[in-house]
């Protein structure tokens, strides 16, 4: 194209020798200008297309990313779930000692002990610069609170655990036995939920069972307890309050799935 416009412009030149020069000149330097445009839009299309290529690769690894994450999510808000209805069942049993069965007791007791930690993958696409590459603004609105709103479950969480370590398992200690607990919780799969991967293959009892205590176990003075019920309702409560934040997290993990199933429906 540019030899074309040479061409052209060496003919008006010529057309006029006084002018001859100037216009030369004049052509030359329109020449480099056009030149140097067309190679700066050449340019800034490849770097779109760089950059358009890449976001669609940051897009589909954040919906294997969030879709993991949604499914753990989920996971740990079964668990809490449990916990809570285990509590609420224990509550009965203090209030109606008709109800009490030392298996039942035992089986929900177990089911009250552990705790839940929610660990996402994160992608910190802020300090890595990729952030700037989405185009959708409340895409990039609702990851930029990711890791704060990540912050809160995870203060929740370890609210209750922190109480667990310090106050509930030391108070089970104290006024009952939990190798009999642990023991019908083992043999239940209570604790499977709470391994990294929940696979029924994997047998918490396969290296033996730690059998129950030999010493007396009072569970009706254990309900009895006044102090109990406190505990219980610190184990009910915070979990429940932990539960609250978790649904608040799905709802906004739903909301950049929706997002990403949206974005990427039509690209290649």
């Amino acid at each position: 194209m540019i030899p074309v416009f040479r061409r052209i412009r060496k003919q008006f030149a010529d057309d006029n020798k006084p002018l001859k020069y100037m216009r030369y000149a004049i052509g030359e330097v329109a020449l480099v200008v056009i030149g140097i445009l067309i190679a700066l839009q050449i340019n800034n299309w490849n770097e779109g297309r760089k950059e358009a290529l890449l976001e669609s690769a940051i897009l589909r690894q954040l919906q294997t990313e969030f879709e993991s994450n949604l499914k753990q999510l989920d996971e740990k808000i079964g668990s809490k779930e449990e916990l809570m209805r285990s509590a609420l069942r224990l509550f009965e049993y203090i209030d109606q000692p008709d109800l009490r069965n030392k298996d039942s007791v035992d089986f929900h007791l177990g089911r009250t002990i552990p705790f839940t930690t929610f660990d996402p993958i994160v992608n910190d696409l802020a300090s890595s610069g990729n952030l700037r590459l989405i185009k959708n603004d409340s895409l990039k609105q609702l990851l930029s609170f990711w890791t704060s709103d990540i912050n809160d479950v995870q203060e929740d969480e370890a609210s209750w655990k922190d109480y667990r370590n310090l106050a509930y398992v030391p108070y089970l200690i104290r006024y009952y036995q939990l190798r009999t607990v642990r023991s019908r919780a083992t043999s239940s799969n209570v604790l499977g939920r709470y391994l990294i991967e929940e696979d029924q293959s994997i047998a918490l009892n396969d290296i033996g069972n730690i059998g129950k205590t030999k010493h007396p176990e009072d569970f009706n003075g254990l309900l009895d307890q006044p102090d109990f019920e406190d505990h219980l309702e610190r184990c009910y409560t915070t979990n429940r309050f932990a539960t609250t934040q978790c649904m608040i997290l799905r709802k906004r993990i739903v909301e950049i799935l929706d997002i990403l199933n949206r974005e990427l429906k039509n690209r290649p």
